[in-house]
């Protein structure tokens, strides 16, 4: 009876965690988003809430980090136990990162409407590949809530065709650049915006691929099966 209820005790405490978890995740979504939109019509008050959101988000990570410390010491879980415990604490990690890198569009999208340089045709350039990103953020997040190692592997697939898309943004305004110099300005601020994005898909990525760790125990970082085919028939 002892050992159930001990166990017992850990599963609350663990799915606590896991709770607070998918509430920072759907905080740093928050910020991606509300970042975008600032980027597409300059509204300076919503990219200061986003980077005081950040405040937030890093709270919540050294909270979770203690919380798992604390799990792991006072419980000492073994096989899948373990691992999820140690995959979450790299999800806590990449969550917040993605807000770091939501805070860096709000800021970038600060200064753009402060110098007034044609937010709405910059932010055409980044649309598509932002879109993708948000879904593949969102899918990563409801793979770890729902322990789906299928949709989180589906969504792998997703990081070559943002690794695509950011070499096109960038091949696109390097040539804007090099034709009217005016543009230099607004042209690297966008491209600062598209790498952030072309971040978040990549943390997004992580998140998908601890998530099959803690499903099937296989850790496919930096393997084949973490390099979709799609990635050899995108062209150059």
């Amino acid at each position: 009876m002892l050992g159930e209820h001990s166990s017992k005790q850990y599963d609350n405490e663990l799915e606590a965690i896991r709770s607070k978890v998918l509430l920072m995740g759907g905080i740093v979504e928050t910020q991606f988003l509300d970042a975008m939109t600032c980027f597409r019509i300059g509204n300076p008050e919503r990219a200061d809430r986003v980077m005081r959101e950040d405040d937030v988000v890093n709270q919540l990570e050294v909270s979770l980090d203690d919380a798992c410390s604390h799990l792991i010491v006072r419980r000492q879980p073994t096989a899948n136990d373990l691992r999820t415990i140690m995959a979450t604490v790299k999800i806590i990690t990449d969550l917040e990162r993605v807000g770091d890198e939501a805070t860096k569009i709000a800021r970038v999208a600060k200064n753009l409407h402060k110098r007034g340089n044609g937010v709405v045709n910059h932010y055409e350039m980044v649309r598509g590949v932002a879109n993708t990103a948000t879904d593949m953020l969102h899918d990563a997040l409801d793979a770890f809530a729902r322990n789906d190692g299928q949709q989180a592997l589906a969504l792998i697939a997703q990081d070559a065709i943002i690794d695509h898309e950011f070499r096109s943004i960038m091949r696109n305004l390097i040539t804007f650049m090099m034709e009217d110099p005016r543009t230099i300005s607004a042209a690297l601020d966008t491209l600062w915006v598209a790498k952030a994005i072309e971040r978040i898909g990549d943390h997004a990525k992580n998140i998908a691929e601890y998530v099959i760790y803690v499903v099937d125990g296989k850790d496919i970082r930096h393997t084949k099966s973490s390099t979709p085919a799609i990635s050899e028939e995108l062209p150059e």
